[in-house]
């Protein structure tokens, strides 16, 4: 994972000593040059994560005369693939989709710097997100953290505004579960309007960083509309009924998939606990809608906006489902006219300032 420092083609490092001619000419060289090739060094921190489609790493990108920047490196393993060609094929699908991410400009999808093959092993070079994944957030250590570290009224000011305890685990208050489903839905709008679908949108792939927004992360799983695949990842906890069926992924199966993970949110519990077969998953799916209101708090069930958001996310037929991640944002009663009601009776806050003070204080 280490190579040498960079430099440009195959001129040895400067030494100092050189005339300012040659400097000069090295500099022109890049100035008329269509193409730049260098080496690129990173040191390896730590471990960030594993899961089906590899390793994930903290790492320092090393520059030129101390330049070091954190980076996440996330290294593809061929072990579940059949042959060394099967796994070149799909990390040139990878490749092109993730050019194609890179593009972005959007702030809630994670940056992508670049693609690298080293020893024939593909690695995907991203920006570090400092913070935590919303897995993590709805564990109850986070919530024990939390009161441990906190003053007691603070604790009391975390519990009524940030996060509190549910039935089975954390969950977050209405307010801040809509502002991290809004940053979800900015980013899977800049996605879907590149043709892209995410398909695995699940709590441990949405970052809540510390600046306070949150951030879809793993495009190792997005597919690229305009030409599918025929490898396919996805969770199947989190999974639209009609993937677990075995139709392609769409925009509106990333809906669904968020859709359940908003409802996780704000109920505290998993949603499909026992349901162990891909049957099993559907038929629970098709009857959530009906499950919400023993599912979600009285704060959330009495609300008939919110509820109905929630159901129109995860209406089990996708043609009735909400159209699009914008409209399930700032469409008739989507997700910002439940914020214009917290306004409205006096309940707003700046959400984003609420979770970065709160994720400060974990660190002091």
């Amino acid at each position: 994972m280490k190579t040498t420092a960079p430099y440009l083609y195959s001129h040895p490092p400067t030494t100092g000593q050189e005339p300012a001619q040659a400097l000069i000419a090295r500099y022109e060289e890049i100035a008329w040059s269509e193409e730049l090739h260098w080496d690129a060094g990173y040191r390896r921190e730590r471990l960030l994560g594993v899961g089906g489609q590899g390793a994930v790493y903290l790492a320092q990108r090393l520059g030129a005369d101390g330049f070091v920047r954190p980076v996440a490196l996330k290294a593809f393993s061929p072990e579940t693939y059949h042959t060394d060609q099967a796994y070149l094929d799909d990390m040139a699908r990878v490749g092109q989709v993730s050019a194609r991410v890179a593009q972005i400009q959007g702030d809630n999808v994670v940056h992508i710097h670049d693609f690298i093959q080293w020893h024939g092993i593909r690695l995907m070079e991203m920006e570090w997100l400092d913070g935590y994944n919303l897995h993590e957030v709805l564990c109850q250590r986070m919530l024990d953290r939390t009161r441990a570290t906190v003053a007691p009224e603070r604790w009391e000011y975390v519990n009524n505004v940030i996060l509190t305890a549910g039935p089975e685990q954390p969950r977050l208050k209405p307010g801040v579960a809509i502002a991290v489903l809004r940053d979800c839905l900015a980013g899977l709008a800049a996605l879907h309007n590149a043709g892209i679908v995410h398909s695995d949108i699940k709590p441990a792939n949405i970052m809540l960083t510390r600046n306070g927004n949150a951030k879809l992360i793993d495009i190792g799983s997005t597919i690229d509309l305009r030409q599918p695949s025929p490898r396919r990842v996805w969770s199947p906890a989190y999974a639209a009924p009609e993937v677990l069926r075995g139709a392609e992924n769409t925009p509106r199966s990333d809906l669904a998939s968020l859709g359940y993970v908003l409802i996780e949110m704000l109920a505290g519990r998993p949603l499909f606990e026992g349901s162990t077969t891909y049957p099993e998953l559907v038929e629970s799916k098709a009857g959530l809608h009906q499950r919400l209101p023993e599912l979600l708090p009285p704060e959330v069930s009495g609300n008939d906006l919110l509820r109905n958001l929630c159901q129109r996310l995860i209406a089990p037929d996708p043609a009735q489902r909400v159209p699009s991640a914008e409209a399930a944002d700032v469409g008739r009663k989507g997700a910002a006219d439940f914020h214009r009601q917290l306004v409205k009776g006096n309940l707003d806050s700046e959400y984003e300032h609420e979770i970065r003070v709160w994720l400060k204080q974990l660190e002091s």
